[in-house]
């Protein structure tokens, strides 16, 4: 089976088995969807779900967030990993937003990531999931289930794992891919114990097919 073979079928599984995928954090608009994203960073959506709703009614647009100290956005989101980092992102980014594009949320990826603690990640989430984009968000799930089935071949870092899966997966399929692919990470293909018997790709993916053999 040749690589594009692969990306067909898995595809075409993930059609028929997962036709509805989104993204699990909580959100009413951009900007809320940008700060949990930001704040998920090395932290899990759970935990990020919990935090939002009171962060959400103290700061509900950027400019009111843009208005906050360091000290008091840290006490929101403590129980978050490293808050001390994400309350200074948090803030730069606020007060970005407000000075620099009128309180909104840009929509392409060059100027995301302009946006301090948004890193490239980050951006093709939110040019992704808000503004339909055709961008392939690449997180520790994707990195490493796309190595596993043989989507990505000796990808050293997410740029490389981007751009192959962006080379295969059509595009108007990329937005809802990321999330099959973060998805089956998550709960099948796990990085400690991956779920290969119960695996619906299994025949196609590289690893699982070795896994069983053994």
């Amino acid at each position: 089976m040749n690589k594009k073979e692969r990306f067909e079928k898995v595809v075409e599984w993930f059609e028929k088995n997962m036709p509805v995928a989104e993204t699990e954090l909580h959100y009413k608009d951009p900007f809320q969807l940008l700060v949990a994203v930001i704040l998920s960073a090395q932290c899990t959506d759970k935990r990020v779900n919990l935090v939002t709703p009171a962060f959400f009614k103290r700061f509900p647009d950027a400019e009111t967030l843009a208005a906050a100290s360091t000290d008091e956005v840290f006490t929101f989101i403590r129980s978050i990993s490293y808050p001390n980092n994400k309350a200074k992102h948090l803030v730069g980014m606020a007060k970005m937003l407000f000075e620099n594009f009128e309180n909104k949320v840009p929509d392409s990826i060059e100027e995301l990531i302009k946006l301090p603690g948004v890193g490239r990640k980050t951006a093709s989430v939110i040019a992704s999931v808000v503004y339909n984009k055709p961008a392939m968000a690449v997180d520790t799930h994707v990195f490493r289930v796309a190595a596993r089935i043989g989507l990505s071949t000796n990808a050293k870092n997410p740029l490389q794992t981007e751009l192959q899966l962006m080379k295969f997966i059509p595009e108007n399929r990329l937005a809802i891919a990321h999330h099959w692919l973060i998805l089956h990470g998550r709960y099948v293909c796990m990085a400690r114990n991956p779920q290969c018997e119960k695996c619906g790709l299994l025949d196609w993916c590289k690893f699982g097919s070795k896994s069983l053999d053994k």
